[in-house]
Order: structure tokens, then sequence, then C-alpha cells
């Protein structure tokens, strides 16, 4: 995570801070969700089925997308604050839903910097707004505004 000082960071609001790795999310993810999650609805478990639907597949489940995010923003994608011990989720703002995500695709997300504040001493809130993209689509599958409480 491009990691900045306390004092430093609140320049950067408004910068997007960088883009994941890309991560497949195939039959086998999906099915693993399902069953974390007991949503079995055939359009995410039932590729016979879902081949008669628009999308002609099965889908990701919209909540297996945006519970990829934290996997998103290992590395070099997310903000931080120098110092930070750890960060936990926090919630969220804002969540919308754009596109599905096919079975087989890959997805990455695009992290920007939108807020900053020291709640406590040791405490800092952090909000992204984070893009899901699609490999080879248009529309994004999610943008969602993340909030990430670091410890320092």
């Amino acid at each position: 995570m491009p990691a900045f000082a306390a004092d430093e960071i609140e320049s950067k609001i408004g910068e997007t801070m960088g883009v994941s790795d890309w991560i497949e999310v195939d039959q086998d993810r999906i099915n693993t969700f399902a069953e974390c999650t007991g949503d079995h609805q055939f359009i995410h478990v039932n590729p016979d089925m879902a081949k008669m639907t628009p999308f002609g597949t099965t889908i990701a489940h919209g909540f297996l997308t945006l519970s990829l995010i934290p996997e998103m923003s290992y590395g070099d994608a997310a903000a931080s604050v120098k110092g930070a011990r750890m960060g936990v989720n926090y919630g969220l703002n804002k969540l919308r839903f754009l596109a599905p995500v096919k079975n087989g695709k890959k997805v990455r997300g695009h992290f920007k910097l939108t807020g900053y504040d020291e709640k406590a001493p040791g405490q800092h809130l952090l909000t992204q707004e984070v893009t899901v993209e699609i490999e080879g689509e248009d529309k994004p599958a999610l943008v969602a505004e993340t909030l990430t409480m670091l410890f320092t």
C-alpha cells in the first residue's frame, strides 16, 4: 500500500492510489461463496440453467465481488498511513453493482483516496472510492465508497 505520513495524506485526497492485480472469478470460487452464504440461486451455481439467462453463463454473487476488495487492497493499490499496525473494514458509504461478473472473468480494483479523518489518537479513518473493473468489459462490476479504520 502506498503509505503516507499522517500530516501528508490529506494532500493526497482526490488522487488515484493504485490498481490491484487481476483476480480470476471462476466457478469454484463462486460455488465456495454460495456454500459460505447459503445463496444457491441458479444464476450462480447451475451452469445449465444459467445458459438460458441473458448472461449465458453463471455469474458471481455481487457480494462475492465486493468481498474481493480487501484482497485487492493488498500490495500497492490502496492508501495507508505510515506506522499503521493494522486496518479493519469500517463499512461502506455507497455501493452500486453495475455489471455482472461472469464465470471465468478477471476483476481488479482501482483505488482513489477520497477522505481522511483522524478519529482519535492512533485511529485514522480512510475513505476510498473503489471501482472494480471486469477484464474486457466497458462497465465496471461495482463502485463502492469503502471505509477503513487504521490503527497506528
